[in-house]
């Protein structure tokens, strides 16, 4: 016979959360220990030969050896309380200046490539690739095959990856 943790569940949840506040956690890291109390309970079974069949116990020791380990994490890594603009201050996701330049500098050298390529070849690889056509499609336009258009639009890469290697040269 297995303990009904379902039940358990709703006879015991709040208390165990109480339990951990009155540890002094907060609302969010109480109410995520005592799901892993739970699933610690639903991972360990009922021990058949124990005389002591007494789940709310078990739970309640889980949950505060729980608490234990998290104090003790938290001991290794001490957090800080930042400010909102703090936070935002620490990482900043717009890219760095040596970015942008270098951005630009290839899609200088991309634009300057394409400039260079015959105009059928541009035309199919601006409609597939800007355009978001299919190459089916863009065939159609062109008056080609599909295996025509795609030889098209793979030289247009080629050149392209071969003009932005000889600027990295």
């Amino acid at each position: 016979m297995s303990w009904d943790v379902n039940s358990l569940f709703l006879r015991h949840a709040k208390e165990v959360t109480r339990l951990l506040r009155r540890r002094g956690l907060n609302e969010e890291t109480a109410c995520d220990l005592t799901q892993d109390a739970f699933v610690r309970l639903l991972a360990a079974g009922k021990v058949d030969n124990d005389e002591r069949d007494n789940p709310r116990a078990l739970l309640f020791q889980v949950a505060r050896n729980l608490s234990i380990d998290f104090y003790r994490r938290e001991r290794l890594a001490p957090r800080a309380d930042l400010s909102e603009e703090a936070f935002q201050a620490i990482a900043d996701s717009s890219p760095s200046a040596e970015t942008i330049v270098y951005d630009r500098q290839r899609l200088e050298i991309t634009l300057a490539a394409l400039s260079e390529l015959p105009e059928r070849t541009r035309f199919a690889f601006e409609s597939h690739r800007l355009g978001e056509q299919t190459i089916s499609e863009v065939a159609q336009q062109l008056g080609l095959s599909t295996t025509r258009t795609w030889a098209l639009i793979r030289d247009a890469y080629r050149h392209i990856r071969q003009r932005l290697q000889e600027a990295t040269e």
